[in-house]
C-alpha cells in the first residue's frame, strides 16, 4: 500500500495533526521514513495504531499503560493472561475512582442542601462548610 502523509494518517484515525506529532514525539508510533525532500511517508499500519491508543485513552489507560500494552503486544513472551489482569487492573482504578466521585457528590449535595439561595455570597452555608473543610487541617491559632 502507498505510503500515507501525517494529514491522510491524521485523517484516517480521526485525530488531529497535532495528535500524530504527539504521538510521534512520545514514541507511541514511529518516526516514520521521510522522502529525500524530507516529506514523512507513514505506512498504512499507524493508522490502526492511533487508532489504538485513542480507543485505550477512552477506556482510561494512560500513556505509560498504553505504552506498555503496546509493547506487550509484540513480545512473545507475553500471554493473554498478562493483557487480561492488566484490564482488571484498570477496571479495580474505575472502580476506586467511582467510589471517590460518589462521595464528593453526596458530600456536595450535603452541603448544598444547607443554602436556600438567597442572600449575600459572604452568608452561603455552602462556603462556610467549604472553609470548615478547608481549616480541618491547620493549626489553632
Amino acid at each position: 500500500m502507498k505510503p500515507l502523509t501525517r494529514k491522510q494518517v491524521a485523517d484516517a484515525a480521526q485525530v488531529t495533526i497535532e495528535a500524530v506529532r504527539f504521538y510521534e514525539k512520545e514514541v507511541l508510533i514511529a518516526e516514520p521514513p521521510r522522502t529525500e525532500a524530507g516529506y514523512r511517508q507513514y505506512p498504512a499500519d499507524t493508522v490502526k495504531r492511533l487508532r489504538f491508543i485513542k480507543r485505550a485513552q477512552s477506556l482510561g489507560f494512560s500513556l505509560p499503560e498504553i505504552r506498555e500494552l503496546l509493547a506487550l503486544r509484540v513480545d512473545p513472551e507475553t500471554t493473554a493472561a498478562d493483557i487480561r489482569h492488566r484490564a482488571q487492573q484498570k477496571i479495580q482504578e474505575i472502580e476506586q475512582k467511582i467510589q471517590a466521585l460518589h462521595s464528593m457528590k453526596l458530600a456536595l449535595e450535603r452541603i448544598t442542601e444547607t443554602c436556600h439561595g438567597s442572600g449575600l455570597a459572604s452568608e452561603c452555608p455552602i462556603l462556610d462548610a467549604l472553609d470548615q473543610e478547608a481549616n480541618k487541617g491547620e493549626p489553632k491559632p
